[in-house]
């Protein structure tokens, strides 16, 4: 079984690191004591602002503008993560994107840039670091997918679909590891929506899903790095979704309809007219 990890005297990457939780999460890791964090983002402005606050923090930013999508800039960032950093002990793949519109308003490009990011992203990014941290034998891989991938809901066909992907690709990476008998384990976190920017506008039909608070989620979803979790799901009520599955999918449609599951997009904002948005 893998140690328990902790942040203190570590260096984490976090993707998406520029804004919403990924930059509340680099931020928690500089204060649970992490030596350095690496930021990856486009956003170079954003970037040197969040970089600031971690250095406030007194732990050393390494930021990087960086593309996930595309396989060869990952892999020339990550080499230059080695050599400035060092091997990371904890990947957060936190990056990620939403259209938010119906399935026959996709534009090519809507479908293959959530694709891109939201799957793609964390196969080039963990080829990229795994093989460093496999030969050392310990680290943390973490897969912030959502609860989108647990369960599809109206204008989310592309989005839906890519965390569906992510959450498969981590349980498959995660027994390839087990079966290594690595020290690498990894995390899957599927929350519901959160209230940052990416998906602003955004309500829930029911109090047994509400929207969930982004400082809190942090807190959570850095807690569950720092322990032996394998998954975590937020709100605890996102678990039932599996034996809901168990039910007739008439019954299972009847129930997401019932807690406004496929209405809750119907007021979405998200970040601009282009809702390129990232977690």
């Amino acid at each position: 079984m893998a140690n328990v990890f902790s942040f203190s005297g570590s260096t984490p990457v976090v993707t998406g690191a520029a804004s919403g939780i990924g930059r509340l999460m680099a931020l928690g890791a500089a204060t649970r004591g992490a030596a350095a964090v690496v930021l990856w983002d486009l956003n170079e402005k954003a970037l040197a602002a969040v970089s600031a606050e971690i250095e406030a923090l007194g732990a050393k930013a390494h930021p990087f503008v960086v593309d996930i999508s595309d396989r060869d800039s990952v892999m020339a960032t990550a080499k230059k993560v080695v050599t400035n950093a060092g091997v990371p002990d904890v990947v957060i793949n936190n990056a990620g994107v939403i259209s938010g519109k119906h399935f026959l308003d996709l534009t090519e490009k809507d479908i293959t840039t959530t694709y891109a990011v939201n799957t793609l992203g964390l196969y080039w990014t963990l080829q990229a670091f795994l093989p460093a941290m496999k030969k050392r034998d310990s680290g943390r891989l973490v897969t912030i997918a959502s609860a989108g991938g647990l369960a599809g809901s109206a204008t989310q066909t592309d989005y839906a679909g890519s965390k569906f992907a992510a959450v498969g690709f981590t349980e498959s990476l995660r027994a390839e590891l087990r079966g290594d008998s690595s020290g690498v384990s990894t995390l899957t976190v599927c929350p519901f929506y959160i209230n940052t920017g990416m998906f602003d506008g955004v309500k829930s039909g029911s109090p047994l899903l509400p929207i969930q608070d982004q400082h809190l989620s942090t807190t959570k979803i850095l807690d569950a790095i720092e322990s032996r979790k394998r998954e975590l799901f937020l709100p605890g009520m996102v678990y039932s979704v599996r034996i809901f599955r168990l039910l007739p999918t008439v019954v299972f449609d009847l129930l997401a309809d019932a807690f406004g599951i496929n209405k809750a997009m119907k007021t979405f904002r998200g970040r601009g007219p282009t809702r390129k948005n990232s977690a």
